[in-house]
């Protein structure tokens, strides 16, 4: 992921207005606090997108986008 696509995705987070809280991304994975959950994964990607410590909050992004725009 490009710098240009993870500003392109948090743009489409900003569009998408806050959501209802839970979300289940999956089993093991629910969303109580929505801006919480994107300040804590936007921080660390814009800190070093290269980091392959990062790459699981990319993908958990990009699930909580396909959710979001599956329901939209």
């Amino acid at each position: 992921m490009t710098m240009q696509e993870l500003l392109a995705l948090e743009d489409f987070f900003t569009k998408a207005g806050k959501q209802q809280v839970p979300i289940f991304l999956n089993q093991a994975t629910e969303i109580t606090d929505y801006d919480y959950f994107l300040q804590s994964h936007f921080q660390p990607l814009k800190a070093d997108l290269t980091s392959k410590v990062n790459q699981p909050l990319v993908h958990r992004l990009k699930m909580l986008k396909l959710l979001i725009e599956a329901n939209g």
